[in-house]
């Protein structure tokens, strides 16, 4: 057997393991509800898209250019200013395969190693991962119950200017940000803004989960509110429609959009999801999120009230507001990283905290998704998730099933 050791570079990833499956009580991951899959609709959009466009499938993006789809592109503009309050001119999005693409495409038109970059504290793993392996300084701003700390903000940035250094960007998610699920308010969006412009900084708004809200009105973005376009937009079909179908946008003014769109080399992202989305979306798309988020919010009661009952007082959470996943505070007493491991021995996954946060505040913080499992697997995984922790660390010291 060939050996390629002697050829891997001391910094290449380590390799992944084998797939065996979700395992039993799954709470981690952007997974949804596959009761909530509008199948036959996007079946039947399917269909219609493959007797009229077929034929080009002969061509690499169905002859719409780098862009993407521009019926696609229609919706999404029209969307944004029905939705958010977000005119958008449709020459100005970019159809990219998934948010974390959006990422990848700014990243490299902005990024280089040794470059600062700015962002919440906890924010989603998989940008973390992106910034490290990018070589770049990471600044983490503290977030409150409304959104990111913007005394803090001004603090870090303030300190930067004094060493001669301005950020490439400021990272957020201001609305269901991940993993906390707090909402930024309008005012807030403003004064951060104004920080923003002051210290000179770009921003880009990471807005996939937005479309989720069950309990408040959806905020206008901050890219609505910018008048200098120094904001960077993306969103994601991901989380409201499928996650399979790999389909999200970038936005921004055309000066730098034509510059992220020069480092997209994949040659064009699914043309064929994006017609199906641009068919299924028009007449079907506010209904279907809407049945979408009363399901989602169902949900999240079931597993706020997991943990109440399970958990009791050695578990903290802000409810969320929308979205597919909570965060959670444990007892100090508790190694979040034992019971990540404990907890996936028994077939209950989660995700560490410190998987996604920069820093150590993180240590006995969770994040469970309660988009995917069904309501009884929920109680049932976070009753077996409190009687792992109950075994390890001898808390909580009662829990459902134990008199």
């Amino acid at each position: 057997m060939f050996d390629f050791d002697q050829f891997f570079h001391p910094d290449t990833n380590a390799g992944i393991g084998k797939w065996k499956g979700f395992p039993a009580y799954n709470f981690i991951g952007g997974h949804n509800d596959a009761s909530m899959m509008p199948v036959e609709a996007l079946r039947a959009s399917a269909d219609r898209v493959m007797q009229k466009h077929g034929i080009k499938l002969a061509t690499y993006g169905l002859g719409d250019g780098p862009l993407g789809i521009r019926s696609l592109r229609e919706f999404i503009a029209d969307a944004l200013e029905k939705r958010a309050a977000m005119p958008t001119d449709p020459d100005n999005i970019l159809m990219v395969s998934g948010s974390l693409q959006a990422l990848d495409l700014v990243n490299a038109t902005l990024l280089r190693p040794g470059d600062v970059i700015v962002m919440e504290q906890s924010t989603y793993g998989g940008v973390i991962g992106r910034f490290k392996a990018l070589k770049v300084d990471i600044i983490g701003i503290r977030v409150k119950d409304d959104g990111m700390d913007l005394d803090h903000l001004q603090t870090e940035l303030e300190a930067l200017k004094t060493k001669g250094k301005t950020p490439r960007y400021i990272y957020t998610i201001p609305t269901i940000h991940n993993p906390t699920g707090t909402i930024m308010p309008t005012e807030k969006r403003r004064q951060f803004l104004a920080i923003a412009a002051k210290y000179n900084v770009p921003i880009f708004e990471d807005d996939c989960y937005a479309d989720l809200i069950f309990d408040e009105d959806r905020p206008p973005t901050i890219r609505s509110l910018d008048e200098s376009g120094r904001v960077i937009y993306c969103g994601s079909f991901s989380k409201t429609i499928a996650p399979a179908l790999r389909v999200g946008y970038l936005i921004a003014d055309w000066p730098f959009l034509s510059r992220a769109a020069s480092y997209k080399t994949d040659a064009g992202s699914g043309a064929i999801e994006q017609l199906i989305l641009a068919d299924f979306c028009p007449p079907l798309f506010d209904q279907h999120v809407e049945a979408l988020n009363v399901r989602l919010k169902a949900k999240c009661d079931v597993i706020c009230e997991a943990l109440d009952r399970n958990f009791g007082t050695i578990a903290s959470y802000r409810r969320p507001k929308g979205g597919i996943f909570i965060w959670v505070t444990l007892d100090q007493s508790i190694d979040i990283n034992i019971l990540t491991t404990e907890a996936a021995k028994e077939g209950v996954a989660i995700n560490a905290g410190p998987e996604w946060s920069i820093g150590d505040e993180a240590g006995y913080q969770m994040r469970l998704c309660f988009g995917y499992p069904d309501e009884a697997v929920i109680k049932e995984g976070v009753e077996k998730l409190a009687e792992i922790c109950q075994r390890h660390f001898g808390l909580p010291k009662q829990i459902s099933n134990q008199a």
